[in-house]
């Protein structure tokens, strides 16, 4: 924890039993967005845990692995593409928070969530901003959300091998424009998102 002070301020308690939250893939043009709560066992603590945009693949992976095997309760949810076309991706992001909260078999007193918002939840819950650094919790949430987007997307690559959806995971990067306009969007594709939305109206001429 880098911000002790911050974190007491916003009435943190170590004993308290607490879940973070977290959420992957709000930016991408493709796929759910993905979200964790994560509450860990303080007896069983868990090292190297940090903001998992900052963390290698690989050591992403090992942790995923570590946390599942030894947190009190973790729950991973998403909002698809056609929720977030529905919603916006505010509140598509607010729905997958909100089932992961309340998918976790332990029901836990408060939620600490990344960010600078919460969902709707029956519990206390407190924002943090950049708390995928400051609290353990909320980076094994990151972690998860990360990890679980990277395998959905692997998936999706599998279906679509000309997109490159296992790189660039659905961001809109040069290849993955390429690749739009001249294959169209997929089923997956976020339709309200503006470069998508492009290639469909281009291609409709």
């Amino acid at each position: 924890m880098n911000d002790l002070r911050t974190l007491k301020q916003l009435g943190f308690d170590a004993n308290e039993l607490a879940a973070g939250v977290d959420e992957a893939g709000r930016g991408p043009l493709v796929g759910p967005v993905m979200a964790a709560a994560v509450i860990l066992d303080p007896q069983q603590p868990i090292s190297g845990l940090a903001d998992s945009k900052k963390l290698s693949a690989q050591k992403r992976e090992l942790l995923d692995a570590e946390i599942r095997s030894k947190a009190v309760a973790f729950c991973v949810a998403q909002a698809s593409a056609q929720e977030i076309d529905e919603l916006n991706i505010l509140q598509a992001t607010m729905l997958a928070m909100t089932r992961a909260v309340q998918g976790l078999q332990v029901v836990p007193k408060r939620v600490w969530v990344d960010g600078n918002r919460v969902p709707k939840l029956a519990m206390p819950a407190q924002f943090v901003v950049k708390g995928d650094s400051l609290l353990d919790c909320i980076s094994a949430a990151s972690i998860l959300a990360k990890v679980s987007r990277d395998h959905w997307c692997a998936k999706l690559d599998a279906e679509f091998p000309l997109y490159g959806f296992a790189k660039h995971k659905g961001y809109g990067t040069k290849i993955h424009m390429q690749a739009l306009k001249v294959y169209g969007a997929t089923p997956w594709h976020r339709r309200s998102f503006a470069p998508v939305m492009a290639v469909i109206r281009s291609s409709a001429h």
